[in-house]
C-alpha cells in the first residue's frame, strides 16, 4: 500500500513538471506568433503612413479634427490617441513640428489630467502658465514644438491635428 502512495506522488510529480514545461513552451510560441503578427503587420502599418517608435505605431494626421473627432479616428484605426510615457517619447513628438492633440483632458474633474487609458497624469511637459483652463480649456495639444515643455491646455472644439499610438505587444 505505501508504495502504491510512493508511485502515485511521483507520477503527479512527473505530471505538474509536464504541465510546467508545456504551459512554459505555450508562452513561448504566443511570444513568436506576436512577433510574427507584428512583422506581418508592420509592412501594413508604414503603407498606410504609420511611423514606428520605441514598441509603437504613430499615425499623424494629415488633416485637422476636434479632439473627440481626433480620437473617434484613432479609435477607428484600433488605436487612440497619443499617451507620452517618456522624455524620448515626448522628443519624437515635437519632431513632427506640428500643433498636435494627444490623449490627455480633463473633461471629466476639472484640473485633473487623465490620459485616455484613465491613468492619471503623473510627468508632464506643460509650457509655462499652463494648464490655464483659459475659456473652458479641456484637451490637451503640443503647442510648441521647439521646447521641451510644450504642451497647452485647448479648447476641445478646436481644430487641430492629432497622433494616434497603436502600442505593440
Amino acid at each position: 500500500r505505501l508504495n502504491f502512495f510512493a508511485h502515485t506522488d511521483a507520477r503527479t510529480a512527473h505530471f505538474k513538471a509536464m504541465i510546467k514545461n508545456l504551459t512554459e513552451e505555450r508562452e513561448e510560441l504566443k511570444r513568436k506568433l506576436n512577433i510574427f503578427d507584428f512583422l506581418n503587420s508592420t509592412d501594413n502599418y508604414i503603407q498606410q503612413r504609420w511611423v514606428y517608435f520605441k514598441h509603437s505605431f504613430y499615425y499623424i494626421s494629415s488633416t485637422t479634427k476636434s479632439w473627440p473627432n481626433s480620437r473617434n479616428d484613432c479609435l477607428q484605426r484600433g488605436a487612440d490617441l497619443v499617451i507620452i510615457n517618456s522624455k524620448e517619447e515626448q522628443e519624437f513628438m515635437r519632431r513632427f513640428k506640428q500643433r498636435t492633440w494627444i490623449g490627455l483632458t480633463d473633461r471629466e474633474t476639472e484640473g485633473t489630467w487623465r490620459w485616455v487609458d484613465g491613468t492619471l497624469l503623473s510627468t508632464s511637459y506643460w509650457d509655462t502658465g499652463e494648464p490655464n483652463n483659459h475659456n473652458n480649456e479641456d484637451c490637451g495639444e503640443i503647442k510648441l514644438y521647439d521646447k521641451e515643455n510644450s504642451w497647452n491646455d485647448e479648447s476641445c472644439a478646436l481644430q487641430n491635428l492629432w497622433i494616434c499610438e497603436k502600442m505593440i505587444n
